[in-house]
C-alpha cells in the first residue's frame, strides 16, 4: 500500500546533497556578490572557509589548505599531475572515480612505473599488498560503491611515497589520520550540503616538499600549477584562489560549517550520518528484496549507502531490464515527491543508493524506506503482468 508519511525533505543525492537542516536562501543574504574575490574582504571570506575548516577537522598546524578549482576532481587532478612521476605509484580500486584517476596514471600520464591494485564494487582490494615505497592513490570512500577503508592502520607511518587520498565523501563525517596522509582533497558538497564548483587540497610537509624538488615532464594548465618559479606558491593557500570563486558558494560553505560547529562539531556530524546507516539496516534487516552491496559491515559506508536489489525476480532480468525498472521505480517516486535520485551512480551494478551523510535527518530516511517498498512492489507488478 502507499505509504502515508512522506519525508519533510525529499532529496537523498550524493553529488548535490541535501542542504543542513533549516536552510533557506536566507542563509546567503551575507555573499559578497559583486565584490571582487581579490579585495580585502573577498580574501578574508575565503581564509574563513579554510579557518573555520582547519578547526572543525582538527588538520595540524604545518599543513596547507586551500582552495583550488573544480570540486573535488579538479583537486585530484592538480595533485596527480603536479606530483606524480618522481617514484612509482599504486593506485587502489574498488569503485569508478578511484577507476577514473588509474585512467589518469596509466592513460594519461603514462607512467610506466604503476600497478593499479582493485577490486570488484562492494569489496575492498588488498590493502597489505601496496608498496609504501610508492606514492599510493586512494579513494578513502567510495562514493559509488559504498565501500571505505576501515581505518589508517594500513598505511605505514615511514612510508617513502606520498599517500594521496580523495577523501571528499569521507571528510566532516569519518575520522582521518592526518599524519598518515598527505594530499588529502574535498568538496564543499559533501556532508555540509555546500554547493558546487570549489574544492578544498591539504598538503602535508611531505607534500611541499615534493612540490619543490620535482618538476613533472608534462606541461601543466595554469589551473594545476602549484608552484611558481620552483617555490611552492604559497598564496594559493593563503586565500588567493587560481580562478574565480563563487561568492555565494563561498557563503553558503561558511553558513555549512558554522552549522556543524553549532551542533557539536564533526562528532555530531559522524553521530549523525552514523545514526541514518542504522535507519537503513534496520530496513534492510527487515526487507527481503533487498540487501547491502557491502557486505561486511566494518568496511561499510555511512555516508553514501549502496543498496543491492536481491529479489527473483530482479536477479533474472538482464542488466539492461534491470535499469529500466530502476528509472521506472525513479520515476515513481520522483512524481510522489518523497525521494529523489535514489538510483545508483551509473557506472556501478545496478541497484539504489542514498545518501546518509549528516545534512540528511533520521527521520526523513525513516519516511523515505516504506515509499521504496511501494515504488519496487509497484515496479515488479507492473513488468508480471
Amino acid at each position: 500500500m502507499k505509504p502515508n508519511i512522506r519525508p519533510r525533505n525529499p532529496n537523498f543525492s550524493s553529488g548535490p546533497c541535501a542542504k543542513r537542516p533549516g536552510w533557506t536562501p536566507q542563509a546567503l543574504s551575507g555573499a559578497l556578490v559583486g565584490r571582487s574575490h581579490r579585495a580585502k574582504v573577498g580574501k578574508a571570506r575565503l581564509q574563513e572557509v579554510c579557518d573555520r575548516s582547519r578547526e572543525l577537522l582538527e588538520l595540524p598546524d604545518d599543513y596547507r589548505l586551500g582552495i583550488v578549482p573544480a570540486s573535488d576532481t579538479g583537486a585530484v587532478e592538480m595533485a596527480l599531475w603536479s606530483m606524480l612521476g618522481a617514484r612509482g605509484v599504486d593506485v587502489l580500486t574498488w569503485e569508478s572515480f578511484g577507476q577514473g584517476w588509474a585512467t589518469d596514471v596509466v592513460k594519461q600520464l603514462k607512467l610506466e612505473d604503476a600497478r593499479i591494485i582493485d577490486a570488484p564494487y562492494g569489496k575492498l582490494p588488498d590493502l597489505h599488498a601496496v608498496d609504501w615505497r610508492h606514492d599510493v592513490v586512494f579513494t578513502w570512500n567510495g562514493t559509488t560503491s559504498g565501500a571505505r577503508v576501515p581505518n589508517g592502520d594500513w598505511i605505514d607511518p615511514a612510508r617513502e611515497g606520498l599517500a594521496i587520498c580523495d577523501a571528499t565523501s569521507a571528510v566532516f563525517a569519518m575520522d582521518l589520520p592526518w599524519d598518515k596522509l598527505d594530499v588529502i582533497t574535498w568538496s564543499w558538497q559533501k556532508v555540509l550540503g555546500g554547493e558546487a564548483g570549489h574544492g578544498m587540497l591539504a598538503l602535508s610537509p611531505q607534500a611541499v616538499a615534493r612540490l619543490e624538488s620535482y618538476a613533472p615532464p608534462w606541461p601543466l594548465p595554469k589551473i594545476f600549477r602549484l608552484t611558481s618559479k620552483g617555490k611552492f606558491n604559497e598564496a594559493i593557500f593563503a586565500a588567493e584562489t587560481i580562478n574565480t570563486p563563487s561568492m555565494l558558494a563561498v557563503e553558503d560553505a561558511i553558513d555549512g560549517l558554522k552549522w556543524a560547529r553549532s551542533i557539536g562539531g564533526q562528532g555530531a556530524l559522524k553521530r549523525r550520518s552514523q545514526a541514518n546507516l542504522d535507519a537503513v539496516t534496520r530496513w534492510v534487516n527487515r526487507t527481503p528484496w533487498i540487501e547491502f552491496l557491502v557486505r561486511d559491515e566494518a568496511i561499510r559506508s555511512w555516508t553514501s549507502v549502496c543498496l543491492e536489489i536481491v529479489d527473483d525476480w530482479f536477479q533474472k532480468q538482464s542488466a539492461d531490464k534491470q535499469r529500466a525498472a530502476l528509472k521506472k521505480m525513479e520515476s515513481l517516486l520522483d512524481e510522489e515527491a518523497v525521494a529523489f535520485d535514489f538510483v545508483g551512480h551509473r557506472d556501478a551494478p545496478p541497484g539504489l543508493r542514498l545518501w546518509c551523510g549528516a545534512t540528511v535527518e533520521t527521520s526523513d530516511i525513516d519516511a523515505a524506506l516504506p515509499w521504496l517498498d511501494w515504488a519496487f512492489a509497484k515496479t515488479r507488478n507492473a513488468v508480471a503482468a
